[in-house]
């Protein structure tokens, strides 16, 4: 393991005004995304969707830290033969992977999930270092019961998905790759943001517990969390003010400082939503670590919309960079709203 290699990849993973692009949906995920504006999931339309976001200027040298990649996208070519990961550092950008094969049914605990994919996991970690990857994602799947049920999420849900992503942390580290540990508490459901904050609090805490007990270096990882939000079937739906103020909160009292950075995942809200809450932290607190974003829809579903079925490679690129560059200003604070009319 080289720390001062996995140090200098995590902070670029975070520095200032960018932040990481989630372009790691599986097959079924993007099936779906192309099935709302008609077009037939095909490799070489997956291709061609990815290649246009990882040439789209300035967005991807400006404001994309770095791209996470599927299997299939990490070993694809460019319509002119460049392979997609050298698209993505000739960007000036990092390529990662996700290496979880999924969250599947957790064995005595009914309505709870376990993320896999730790089967043979050195050696597909060594192969994709090959392949230009050097930071990793594994997704843990937290979500909170319905209706009052505060039997899920278990202490045994909980602390069987930060075991094995604690494992999943060290053998990146020991490939070389940063991993990025992501315990999503799913924003699903009725609860309140303060029963979100409950939950993340306590799987946050025991994730850092897991790490340190697995030998894992902080300085060599990024954070990937859920915000402290309101069920998106809630009655009472907190303010974005109300939201960054329980998110830091919630952070201050279970993330070392030894952390290089932390990168939320958007996990549901709309694209503005998202921005306006990241925008919100960074504008009103100092913290020990950099706030930034790793988006998936958030980041896409304008640029998809524009780019269609039609393949309007200009529209979908406008859309991105529009995208990118507001959730860049949010990372430093300085977004506002009245900026999204620039779209």
């Amino acid at each position: 393991m080289d720390l001062d290699q996995l140090n200098e990849t995590a902070l670029g993973m975070v520095a200032p005004g960018k932040g990481i692009l989630a372009a790691d949906e599986s097959t079924g995920t993007i099936k779906k995304r192309f099935d709302s504006i008609g077009l037939e999931s095909s490799a070489e339309k997956r291709r061609d969707w990815r290649e246009m976001l990882f040439r789209t200027e300035p967005a991807m040298s400006q404001h994309i830290s770095g791209v996470i990649l599927y299997d299939e996208t990490i070993r694809q070519n460019a319509e002119d033969g460049t392979p997609l990961v050298k698209l993505i550092t000739n960007a000036g950008s990092i390529p990662g992977i996700k290496v979880d094969t999924g969250a599947k049914p957790l064995a005595g605990a009914p309505g709870e999930t376990i993320t896999e994919g730790l089967d043979g996991l050195r050696d597909r970690l060594n192969e994709y270092y090959e392949l230009g990857a050097r930071f990793a994602k594994w997704r843990a799947v937290i979500d909170i019961g319905r209706e009052g049920d505060d039997s899920i999420p278990s202490q045994y849900g909980i602390n069987v998905n930060m075991h094995a992503l604690a494992r999943y942390a060290a053998l990146c580290q020991e490939a070389n790759i940063v991993p990025i540990v992501e315990p999503e508490v799913l924003m699903d459901g009725d609860h309140t943001i303060e029963r979100c904050y409950e939950v993340t609090e306590y799987t946050l805490k025991r994730l850092y517990e897991e790490l340190f007990a697995q030998g894992v270096v902080l300085e060599g990882t990024i954070l990937k969390p859920n915000m402290i939000i309101s069920g998106q079937k809630s009655a009472d739906q907190a303010t974005v003010e109300e939201v960054a103020d329980m998110t830091v909160q919630c952070l201050s009292n279970c993330v070392p400082a030894a952390v290089p950075g932390i990168a939320f995942l958007s996990g549901g809200q709309s694209d503005e939503q998202a921005t306006a809450h990241l925008n919100a932290m960074n504008a009103a607190y100092d913290l020990p670590w950099p706030l930034t974003f790793s988006y998936g829809r958030a980041l896409q579903a304008a640029p998809l919309k524009a780019w269609g079925k039609t393949g309007d490679v200009k529209a979908g690129q406008a859309a991105f960079n529009h995208r990118a560059r507001m959730n860049g200003l949010a990372a430093m604070g300085q977004w506002s709203k009245d900026l999204e009319g620039g779209k």
